[in-house]
């Protein structure tokens, strides 16, 4: 077969084109945001004036990263069926958002998550705690996204890698410092909607090849690859694996600080649970298109041409758009993945603007006795100190294979801030030394064997041998660290955090008291 040949690589002024459009269009929602966004509710929760349909759209726009579109979508072109297990995983962590989480947290907390973990323990031991765990999360997401930000607009606009890590950090620290949660939504809602209509054009244009029979799209990617591409076992062969990233994929989404973060911004418990619905669905309908972007690139452009551009098949997605809608759909669907990035790294900035903010200035260093303009102020500076160190560290890991960050970012999640967030909820018996333990044995474990697993002990460090066998440390880290939060609040007890249990349920339950 011809082997496709692209203009990846090369400046595309279409996508530039559509790039500044972008660019243009979010700059003036920030000053618009701007002029309404004063207080600290403001700044952190849009003033909790955003409906359930639109944080539904902002939390699938903050939810869908590159990992998502050119990840998945590329893993699917390489490895076949088994690229599912991360739509999959992705995916069904939602559920548990919406039956376990999304009304609790809304009704109990403020800004952050710690809030609600915090609510009937001990501020300053849990905040700086959680802290830890929020602000590690942030870190590997956001240096994953800011390389691949580079990788990215390094081949679609032919810049200097670091040009491009500037220009990404530059954007967002506008949008976040100027504008807070309110343009930061915003941003969001508008990359959802170009996100789900590029990747639906992708899908049809893909399908009408094949007379809109995915069935036989699949069998014409078996007939060139083999059989092998539609069965399980091509990427994950070990149970043990699949099962410990299946966990990290699922119970990490329910830990991931700017995910949380956005149903503060809603007005009740009821808008919360609307938001977590119409996400889910939207971010199912997503992965079922990134699906069949995958199989479609596999098929249409070849696995030579993806793993020649890129070996992690990160291209797959562009490159289908060139194959089958030539140079002006490729510059969009660039300048779609583009506004993916910006969006998600605008709300982990904010998110872990508002942990350092909230958390640790105003709860742990002023025992809450701060007034919101200092507060907001601090949080401006905070924000502009991370974009920075997004933009320093992106430059750092430039030409590292930065998959296993995002990886580690959900098994951090999953481990030191999802057990301690629920048990805080669910058990009148957990105290704050139980819960500090928790968070911080689920990070230390999380962060200590993912060095020494074969994705950084081997393909990194070029060990001959891991020490640690499983590539996502969940299935231990995360057990472990409900285990120690049960054991230690057993062996600690706090009769206050439990006398208050039935006051904190009447306003988990029926937002008696929320904010």
């Amino acid at each position: 077969m011809e082997k496709f040949q692209t203009t990846l690589g090369e400046p595309n002024a279409i996508s530039i084109a559509f790039f500044f459009v972008f660019v243009a269009v979010t700059l003036w929602i920030t000053w618009w945001a701007a002029k309404r966004t004063r207080t600290a509710r403001e700044y952190y929760a849009a003033g909790r004036s955003i409906s359930g349909f639109q944080n539904g759209l902002a939390l699938a726009g903050d939810y869908m990263s590159a990992a998502s579109f050119l990840g998945i979508a590329g893993l699917v072109s390489l490895k076949g069926y088994d690229g599912l297990i991360y739509s999959i995983g992705f995916l069904v962590g939602w559920p548990i958002i919406l039956f376990l989480i999304a009304e609790p947290l809304r009704n109990l907390g403020k800004y952050t998550f710690a809030d609600v973990v915090a609510y009937r323990l001990q501020q300053k031991p849990i905040r700086i705690a959680a802290s830890v765990g929020a602000l590690t999360t942030v870190a590997f997401y956001l240096i994953a996204q800011m390389v691949g930000a580079g990788n990215l607009i390094k081949l679609m606009f032919g810049l200097p890698y670091e040009l491009a890590v500037v220009v990404v950090g530059g954007v967002m620290i506008a949008y976040v410092l100027f504008g807070g949660m309110l343009a930061t939504t915003w941003v969001q809602i508008i990359k959802a909607g170009l996100l789900l209509g590029g990747a639906t054009v992708l899908v049809v244009l893909t399908l009408s090849r094949y007379g809109f029979d995915p069935v036989a799209l699949f069998d014409a990617s078996a007939v060139r690859y083999g059989d092998k591409v539609l069965a399980p076992g091509g990427l994950v062969a070990n149970p043990w694996d699949a099962i410990s990233l299946g966990l990290a994929l699922m119970f990490g989404t329910a830990g991931l600080p700017h995910i949380l973060m956005r149903f503060y911004t809603v007005p009740d418990a009821k808008e919360a649970r609307k938001s977590v619905f119409y996400a889910t669905g939207l971010i199912g309908y997503f992965y079922i298109l990134t699906f069949i972007i995958g199989f479609g690139a596999m098929t249409v452009v070849g696995q030579e041409a993806i793993s020649s551009i890129d070996k992690g098949g990160n291209m797959a997605a562009p490159l289908l758009a060139e194959a089958i809608g030539g140079t002006v759909f490729l510059g969009f669907i660039a300048a779609v993945a583009f506004a993916t990035i910006l969006a998600v790294v605008a709300g982990l900035t904010l998110a872990g603007a508002s942990t350092l903010s909230h958390d640790l200035y105003v709860n742990v260093f002023r025992g809450g006795r701060s007034s919101e303009a200092e507060e907001v102020r601090v949080a401006k500076v905070a924000t502009l100190l991370l974009g920075v160190l997004a933009i320093v560290l992106g430059i750092a890991f430039k030409g590292q294979n930065v998959a296993f960050m995002v990886g580690l970012a959900f098994a951090v999640a999953a481990s030191a801030n999802f057990p301690a967030l629920l048990l805080s909820i669910m058990w009148k018996g957990f105290t704050t030394a139980g819960a500090v333990a928790s968070i911080v044995t689920g990070t230390v474990l999380a962060v200590g064997l993912i060095v020494i697993s074969p994705t950084v002990w081997v393909d990194l460090l070029k060990h001959p041998q891991a020490i640690f066998a499983l590539k996502n440390p969940a299935i231990i880290s995360m057990t472990a660290a409900f285990a120690v939060g049960v054991l230690v609040s057993l062996l600690r007890r706090e009769p206050a955090a439990a006398a208050q249990y039935e006051s904190e349920k009447l306003r988990t339950y029926l937002g008696v008291g929320a904010e």
